[in-house]
């Protein structure tokens, strides 16, 4: 058995493990972290003065404590970063622009709600008018941004 899962490396605790504490510590602020992920934005630099519970996706050309970590969802705990590899699928969702981000083909992506109806040769009030709401109830939800 490895000493991490293979989604996310989360650590595994063993029998006789000493300060399993510790094990178990970095596995809860993995999760915390994974389950309902948000991020204040993208930075290519540690900020500052991070706030507890603050995450962000790591920019390319990373320094500081963001080094080496280029493409990762970051996460302070108030005392220490945690790095976590985004997986195919994940969502996550951005605080400093109100916008829903998935992560496909290796690109973290703002997802756009649809441009409403409008133009053409022929038109069809009712349709557009669904079409809107159909797309305003989307970005209600938090589907589109």
């Amino acid at each position: 058995m490895s000493d991490t899962t293979p989604r996310f490396s989360l650590p595994h605790l063993f029998p006789g493990q000493a300060q399993k504490e510790f094990t178990f510590n970095e596995a809860m602020a993995r999760l915390d972290m994974l389950l309902h992920p948000d991020v204040v934005g993208k930075r290519s630099q540690d900020p500052v003065d991070p706030v507890a519970g603050d995450g962000f996706l790591v920019g390319d050309n990373a320094t500081g404590a963001f080094s080496g970590h280029a493409g990762m969802l970051a996460a302070w705990d108030g005392e220490q970063w945690t790095f976590i590899a985004p997986r195919e699928g994940m969502a996550a969702f951005d605080r400093e622009r109100g916008a829903l981000l998935h992560f496909r083909d290796g690109v973290w992506r703002h997802v756009n709600a649809p441009v409403p109806a409008e133009g053409g040769t022929v038109i069809d009030q009712e349709s557009r008018r669904a079409i809107n709401e159909i797309i305003a109830g989307l970005k209600d939800s938090g589907i589109f941004s």
